[in-house]
């Protein structure tokens, strides 16, 4: 029989009757060592980062518990147990990503939730799977230099939704009544804008409210209160068919998008909608903070997330000398990702133009692309000045303002590989 591993616990428990029984009950343990009772939540992730436990046990009225602190005391490598507050509704505090919810004076679930066993009456309730497959999530991705992303997750999204000629026309408002969230499984999407460094869907669609719905959405996530409902509140729709999660208003706020709120957002999107567009910030590395501090926030965690959370990414680089370089270095940057990125894959050459690649445009960009970047499927989208213009100038798609666009038929033809990739959910 193997030796009992010992447990080193630190404890941050807001009720003092609380937190002594907590300690009495766990120092009665053998092989259970409680080795600090910290007083605030700085104190409990100093001393997970400085190696001082294996296990933290804590409260959950606990000032400033949400999912960011639970991640980092994880990434510290210690277990998270939390203990039920009266006031604080359960489901929040499973929300919160710990590996255990314990009710207040179980003692027998507390030990085994600390020593990792007697799973079943201490993890957190699980969420009852949804009626129908969750729904897709698609990331837009390409290296830095304007390829056209923001453009590319537009046009798709509205593409997926079905969006046509004759859709109604829009008021621009994002302060209109908020409908009921549409069933799961119909044809609903999501746009979800998450660059932190050049957010521009909102402009770009003409939308007059430029609240961050993601960042509002990400910090219901941090708390543990993110619901299906709650999101639809979060994403009113700005085209037929397509919701809008618009992005930060100033590239100076994106520490609001911590990456471990933006899982749960991107998963509550699979349950709200048949597709999610995800149009990404350029930049894969880990941020050279976090070298010399782990506490730091990742500004690219915003798109590593998106782009791990994916079932299919679409590449997209520009038609150009400049741009299919770059298009085929971020390929290498992309296979390298700091995080697992184990989606499918489209590449898209976009602004596909004679006055950039020469003659037989087409056929240059397809064997350069193959050539020195093993690429031999790739979605050509023409130049189309005119109008993506017009689009810009009214805030609008090409469906709306310019059906007979090649570039509209392009991305349309886009969408339709993004289809066969991966089904609509029914």
């Amino acid at each position: 029989m193997s030796e009992e591993r010992a447990v080193t616990v630190l404890v941050a428990v807001q009720s003092p009757d609380e937190e002594a029984a907590a300690v009495t009950v766990l120092g009665a343990q053998p092989h259970v060592t409680v080795a600090r009772r910290c007083a605030e939540l700085s104190e409990l992730l100093a001393s997970a980062e400085a190696g001082g436990g294996t296990v933290a046990v804590v409260s959950g009225d606990l000032p400033g518990l949400d999912r960011e602190a639970v991640a980092r005391l994880r990434v510290a490598g210690l277990r998270v147990v939390v203990i039920e507050d009266p006031a604080t509704p359960a489901a929040r505090l499973a929300g919160l990503g710990g590996d255990a919810v314990v009710a207040g004076g179980d003692a027998e679930n507390l030990v085994a939730a600390v020593r990792g066993d007697g799973q079943e009456a201490a993890a957190p309730p699980v969420p009852a799977e949804p009626a129908s497959r969750p729904g897709t999530i698609v990331a837009v991705w390409g290296p830095s230099g304007s390829p056209g992303r923001t453009t590319t997750a537009i046009e798709l999204a509205a593409a997926l939704a079905g969006v046509g000629s004759g859709a109604p026309r829009r008021t621009g408002l994002l302060r209109r009544p908020r409908p009921v969230p549409p069933p799961h499984g119909s044809s609903t999407v999501v746009l979800a804008d998450a660059d932190t460094y050049a957010s521009s869907v909102t402009s770009r669609l003409g939308l007059l409210d430029d609240a961050p719905g993601l960042a509002a959405a990400a910090r219901a996530a941090g708390q543990g209160v993110l619901d299906v409902v709650t999101l639809a509140g979060h994403s009113p729709v700005a085209l037929p068919g397509v919701r809008v999660l618009t992005g930060i208003t100033r590239a100076s706020r994106w520490p609001e998008l911590p990456a471990s709120s933006l899982d749960v957002v991107f998963q509550r999107c699979r349950e709200l909608a048949a597709w999610t567009v995800v149009d990404c910030g350029p930049v894969l590395e880990t941020d050279e903070l976090l070298m010399y501090d782990t506490r730091a926030p990742q500004r690219n965690g915003a798109t590593l997330s998106a782009l791990h959370a994916a079932d299919v990414v679409v590449v997209v680089g520009g038609a150009d000398p400049v741009g299919l370089q770059r298009l085929v270095r971020g390929l290498e940057d992309l296979r390298d990702a700091p995080v697992p990125v184990p989606a499918a894959r489209l590449v898209v050459v976009n602004r596909v133009r004679v006055s950039a690649v020469g003659r037989r445009a087409e056929a240059q960009v397809r064997d350069a692309l193959a050539r020195y970047g093993g690429v031999g499927d790739a979605h050509l989208v023409p130049d189309d000045p005119a109008g993506l213009d017009a689009a810009l100038l009214a805030g609008r798609v090409l469906a709306e303002c310019a059906p007979s666009s090649p570039a509209r038929a392009a991305f349309e033809g886009l969408a339709a590989r993004v289809r066969d990739l991966v089904p609509v959910p029914v």
